[in-house]
């Protein structure tokens, strides 16, 4: 099959003679910036995605799927509620709990903590945080009583390991002939975990839901029932039917509706941030106008003998347009092989200049995920892929235009 002409002298403006080599820069450098915009483009939206996914999964680990509580923060009723919810074909688990924020104690250190009382048969079908135990175990923490389990954080703070006593101060006040005294009492810490997430790590502590009744007097109400479901992304299908099932006395929530201005944003930073890299390919584009324009004024006398051989307007158009879309082309494709290059090793890249420069980019302390996490989407990339070609495209429209209304008479007089 022959090769149109077109694309014969549009690919041959590509390389200009070395008289003209400031124009193969110019070209050069505009291919490179979409190399640079693509790859960049690629590399940061899976980790965005990297992120996203990972706090979804960590954040699940901990948090129910759907979550039913009284209008009043109590359910006294609550081992009939769970069995009919028990009866649901999409829910795995239900598992009853008591949630309270309290004070803990050990020796002169202190820090706040959020105490969730549960049974922990019920707990260990519904949550993974118990496959993330660092030391102790929950043989003793099933067996007896006034036991608790922290988080590595927490228990870092207060300086306690497996073993060790704190002591878990109740906002609830006690009346005495004292006077009103805050309640208290003392935990042996039977088991430490570790999700790798600061919040959690930091501020969760687990006791039995039976002591925490009695630490908190409840008078054998919950604050409510954590579901599981099959499918996490089915959790609001599943909050409406229970909403039919229960009616207007309950409140009814999911993960959806308890993490959605936090997902929201992720997805209004990660659209930002995509238009922001963008312009490093819009940039390139214009460089791809600047370029053209400079070879149409360069070519006119070319231009005009071909037009006296015959070349139709049409066809000096077509030359340009095949110019201008062979660098984006290019710059496209090699962003695209650089960028899911690195997105797929993104990990292992940060691991490497990490300890090269002896620096960590996201301190435990700091951010909520402390590794580097990579989620390369093909939907993303073809997004990308063809954003770059577009504006590629677009780019070349003026300077081929101009080149097609070039006058062969005018240019070989003043050629």
């Amino acid at each position: 099959m022959k090769t149109p002409l077109e694309f014969l002298i549009g690919f041959r403006y590509i390389r200009s003679p070395r008289r003209d080599s400031y124009i193969s820069f110019i070209s050069l450098m505009s291919m490179l910036g979409i190399v640079i915009g693509v790859w960049a483009l690629i590399t940061v939206l899976s980790v965005m995605n990297g992120f996203e996914k990972e706090l979804k999964n960590r954040i699940l680990t901990v948090a129910s799927h759907v979550t039913v509580t009284g209008n009043d923060g109590k359910l006294p009723d609550w081992p009939r509620i769970a069995d009919r919810l028990s009866d649901l074909t999409e829910v795995t688990a239900a598992a009853p709990y008591i949630h309270a924020q309290a004070m803990l104690a050990s020796g002169s250190s202190t820090t706040g903590a959020l105490l969730r009382g549960i049974i922990l048969e019920k707990e260990e079908k519904l949550s993974e945080i118990f496959k993330h135990l660092v030391s102790g175990n929950l043989e003793e923490f099933q067996t007896k009583r006034w036991e608790v389990i922290l988080g590595s954080e927490m228990a870092w703070k207060l300086g306690v390991d497996v073993g060790d006593k704190i002591t878990i101060i109740s906002p609830q006040a006690t009346t005495s002939i004292a006077g009103m005294l805050p309640r208290l009492k003392r935990f042996r810490v039977s088991a430490i975990f570790e999700l790798g997430m600061y919040e959690y790590d930091s501020t969760l502590a687990l006791i039995r839901i039976d002591d925490a009744g009695d630490l908190f007097k409840t008078k054998g109400s919950v604050t409510g029932i954590r579901l599981a479901v099959e499918d996490v992304y089915d959790a609001p299908l599943t909050r409406l039917r229970i909403e039919k099932l229960l009616g207007s006395d309950f409140i009814i929530s999911d993960w959806t509706r308890e993490h959605r201005n936090f997902f929201s944003a992720l997805q209004l930073e990660k659209r930002v941030m995509f238009l922001i890299l963008l312009l490093i390919v819009a940039v390139a584009a214009f460089n791809i106008i600047s370029t053209l324009i400079m070879v149409v004024v360069d070519k006119e006398s070319d231009i005009a003998i071909l037009r006296t051989l015959g070349f139709s307007a049409r066809s000096v158009l077509a030359v340009f347009v095949v110019q201008g879309t062979l660098i984006a082309t290019i710059g496209t494709v090699i962003g695209g092989i650089v960028g899911v290059l690195t997105a797929l090793n993104v990990e292992s890249l940060v691991s490497f200049l990490e300890k090269l420069f002896q620096i960590e980019f996201f301190p435990a302390s700091i951010y909520v995920i402390s590794d580097f996490p990579s989620d390369m989407r093909w939907e993303d990339v073809g997004l990308i892929l063809a954003s770059s070609f577009l504006l590629g495209f677009v780019a070349t429209l003026y300077p081929a235009w101009r080149a097609s209304r070039v006058l062969p008479a005018e240019a070989l007089r003043y050629g």
